[in-house]
C-alpha cells in the first residue's frame, strides 16, 4: 500500500466515528487469520461500518486511493478467504447485525450481513420458521453467501445460492446495487444473484440479504446405520434417494473418525463406515419412510441401524458428526487441522473416498474422511504440525492428490468451503476458458483490483 496509514485513517474518520476505525495490533491480528491453516497476514486498518452508506463511502475512498479491501464476517472460513495478504482495509460487518424484516407469508427474511445463522434461527422460531443452511460454525449470513456455504442439510434444501432472493451490494466504486427482488422466479436480465453468491468479496460487499426460509418440520427422525464397507453405505444412500425418500441430512463417517469419536465422547459405536441420517416431515409419512429406509439399508448389508425420534437422543446421535473436528483436535494436541473439500458425482464418491483414505495412509498423516454423501461432497480432516515443514509438505501433496482425482472425474476442487487462497491455483485447470470469462467480469466490476485481491481470480500486475 503506497498511501500512508495515518492519512487513510484521517480520511475514514471524516464519515466514521473514532471507535469505528482501528489500527490496534490485537484487533488487526484477529482480522489477519481465519480457521484455516494458511499463514496469517494483518490488515493495516480495520473498520466497523453501521450502514450501507458508510460502506459505500469506505469503498469510494479505497477506490480513489487504490487501497485493498477485504470484507470480514466472523473469520470462520477454511481457505484463507479473509486473510488480507496485500494488507489495506478490512471491513468488519459485526455492527451490521439487524434482522430487518420477517415476511412470514412469503417465507422470506431480510437481514444485514453480520447476522449469524443461530441468531436468525432463534428469531425465526417465534414464527414457526427456520433457515436451512448449516455449515457447522455459527457463521454470518453475509460470509455464508460470500462462500456459497452449504453443509449437512444441502441434500434436502439446497446450498446458500438456492436461498438468496436478493442482495444489496456495494461495488468497488461505491455504487449500491440490488441483484434480485422479492419474486419467487424471474426470467429478466442476467442472474446476478448467482454471480455474487460465492464471489468471496472479490466483486462487492454485501450490505443486505433477502433469504428463503422454511416452516419448521412437524416431525424429525434421526438414524445411525453401520455398514461393512464405504461402497455399501453409499449404494444404500443412492437407493434411498432414487425412491424419493425425503432425507434432510445424510453424512458418512469413516472407521478412523468413529474411533476418534469413541475416544472423545466416551461412546462405543462400531468402528465401521457409518451413516448419520435425518428425516423431516409429518409423523405418519415418516413412519413409512423409516420402514422403507430400514429395508433398503438391510438390502445393502447394513449390520446395525438405530432410529431416534426423541430430541435429546437425536442430538446425542448427531454429536458424533458435529463434534468430529473437536474430537480430532482433542486427540492431537499441538497440531492444526487441514480440512479438505472436494465434490464429485455420487457414482464416483465411493472411489474418491477410498482414494482419499489410501493417500492419507500413504502420507502417514492422522485424520479421517467424512462426507455429505447425498450430494457427493466429502472432506478429509488432516492433523498437521505446522512447525514440521516436511509434514506440511505431505499434507499439501495429499490435498493436491484428492483435488486432482476430483477434477479428473469432472468434479470440483471445492464443494462448499470456497476458493480463497487455498484453491485459487486450481481455478484455471477446473474452468478452462471459462476462467477467462470470470477474469473479464472481475476486471469489469473491479478494474483497480482492490476487492479481496488474489482470491478466486488472480489478476496479473
Amino acid at each position: 500500500m503506497t498511501v500512508a496509514v495515518d492519512s487513510i485513517v484521517e480520511a475514514l474518520k471524516q464519515f466514521l466515528d473514532g471507535d469505528q476505525v482501528s489500527v490496534n495490533e490485537t484487533v488487526r491480528e484477529l482480522h489477519g487469520q481465519d480457521e484455516s491453516y494458511h499463514v496469517a497476514s494483518l490488515p493495516d486498518i480495520v473498520v466497523f461500518p453501521k450502514t450501507k452508506e458508510q460502506v459505500s463511502e469506505i469503498m469510494k475512498l479505497a477506490n480513489e486511493l487504490v487501497v485493498p479491501v477485504v470484507p470480514f464476517g466472523r473469520g470462520s472460513s477454511l481457505e484463507g478467504h479473509v486473510i488480507p495478504y496485500e494488507n489495506g482495509i478490512t471491513i468488519d460487518f459485526s455492527l451490521m447485525d439487524k434482522i430487518l424484516e420477517v415476511r412470514q407469508d412469503d417465507l422470506l427474511v431480510k437481514v444485514q450481513p453480520g447476522v449469524t445463522r443461530m441468531q436468525l434461527n432463534k428469531e425465526l422460531k417465534k414464527h414457526g420458521l427456520f433457515f436451512s443452511v448449516d455449515p457447522g460454525a455459527d457463521a454470518t449470513l453475509g460470509g455464508m453467501a460470500a462462500t456459497n456455504a452449504s453443509g449437512t442439510t444441502a441434500v434436502r434444501y439446497g446450498v446458500m445460492r438456492d436461498q438468496v432472493r436478493d442482495l444489496e451490494v456495494v461495488l468497488a466504486d461505491g455504487k449500491i446495487i440490488h441483484t434480485g427482488n422479492l419474486a419467487a422466479k424471474s426470467s429478466s436480465g442476467y442472474h446476478l444473484n448467482g454471480l455474487f453468491v460465492g464471489s468471496e468479496g472479490t466483486l462487492g460487499c454485501f450490505t443486505e440479504l433477502t433469504l428463503k426460509v422454511y416452516g419448521i418440520p412437524e416431525f424429525e427422525t434421526a438414524a445411525r446405520a453401520v455398514f461393512p464397507t464405504v461402497e455399501d453405505a453409499i449404494a444404500a444412500v443412492t437407493s434411498v434417494l432414487q425412491v424419493g425418500i425425503p432425507i434432510a441430512r445424510v453424512e458418512l463417517v469413516d472407521e478412523e473418525s468413529i474411533r476418534q469419536v469413541n475416544h472423545y465422547s466416551d461412546t462405543d459405536y462400531p468402528e465401521k463406515p457409518t451413516l448419520f441420517i435425518e428425516f423431516h416431515g409429518n409423523e405418519a409419512g415418516l413412519a413409512q419412510d423409516v420402514i422403507f429406509t430400514r429395508e433398503i439399508m438391510e438390502d445393502h448389508g447394513c449390520v446395525e441401524v438405530q432410529f431416534e425420534t426423541d430430541n435429546t437422543a437425536r442430538t446425542k446421535l448427531w454429536d458424533a458428526r458435529h463434534n468430529l473436528a473437536y474430537a480430532y483436535t482433542h486427540g492431537h494436541p499441538g497440531k492444526k487441522q487441514m480440512v479438505t473439500d472436494v465434490c464429485v458425482a455420487i457414482s464416483d464418491l465411493a472411489d474418491a473416498v477410498h482414494f482419499a483414505r489410501e493417500q492419507l495412509n500413504a502420507a502417514n498423516l492422522p485424520g479421517g474422511v467424512l462426507g455429505h454423501v447425498g450430494d457427493g461432497n466429502f472432506h478429509a480432516i488432516v492433523m498437521i504440525d505446522m512447525k514440521d515443514a516436511e509434514e506440511v509438505k505431505r499434507a499439501d501433496a495429499f490435498n493436491e492428490a484428492i483435488v486432482q482425482f476430483a477434477l479428473d472425474r469432472n468434479g470440483t476442487c471445492t464443494g462448499e468451503h470456497g476458493v480463497g487462497i487455498g484453491k485459487q491455483k486450481y481455478q484455471a485447470k477446473e474452468h478452462g476458458e471459462s476462467y477467462n470469462v470470470m477474469k473479464a467480469i472481475k476486471i469489469s466490476l473491479d478494474p483497480k483490483n482492490i476487492l479481496n485481491p488474489g482470491k478466486i481470480i488472480r489478476i496479473e500486475e
